[in-house]
C-alpha cells in the first residue's frame, strides 16, 4: 500500500491556480504532522508548508507565504495545498510527506509521496 499519493499538479499559467491534494493512508495520517516540499531541476528538495494534526500549526516557506495555504480534511486522511499567484519559478515536483510533527525539516518525515508536477509558463 502507498502510504500517499499526490494529485491535482500540472501545468498553469504565471498568476494562475492550483490545488494539490495529498491522499494517506490512515497509517501515516492520523496524529502526524503534514508538510509539502518541493523540489526544481538541479535544485534541493525544499519546505513548502506544513500543518500539525490539530490544525492549529501551520508553517511557510519565506518564498510563498501570502500565496499559498495549507490545511486538512482529518476523516478523509487528506492534506491540500492551495497556491495563488504562481510563478515560473514555481514549476517543480511538489511532495508531501508525513511525520510526528508538522515541521520545516524534511529529515524529520519518515513518509514521502512520489509527487506530482507543477509547471508554470510564463
Amino acid at each position: 500500500q502507498v502510504p500517499m499519493v499526490e494529485s491535482g499538479g500540472g501545468l498553469v499559467q504565471a498568476g494562475g491556480s492550483l490545488r494539490l491534494s495529498c491522499a494517506a493512508s490512515g497509517r501515516t495520517f492520523v496524529n502526524s504532522g503534514m508538510g509539502w516540499f518541493r523540489q526544481a531541476p538541479g535544485r534541493e528538495r525544499e519546505f513548502v508548508a506544513a500543518i500539525n494534526w490539530s490544525c492549529t500549526n501551520r508553517y511557510y516557506a519565506d518564498s510563498l507565504k501570502g500565496r499559498c495555504s495549507i490545511s486538512r480534511d482529518n476523516a478523509k486522511n487528506t492534506v491540500y495545498l492551495q497556491m495563488n499567484s504562481l510563478k515560473p519559478e514555481d514549476t517543480a515536483v511538489y511532495y508531501c510527506a508525513g511525520g510526528p510533527r508538522g515541521s520545516h525539516r524534511a529529515p524529520e518525515y519518515g513518509y514521502w509521496g512520489r509527487g506530482t508536477q507543477v509547471t508554470v509558463s510564463s
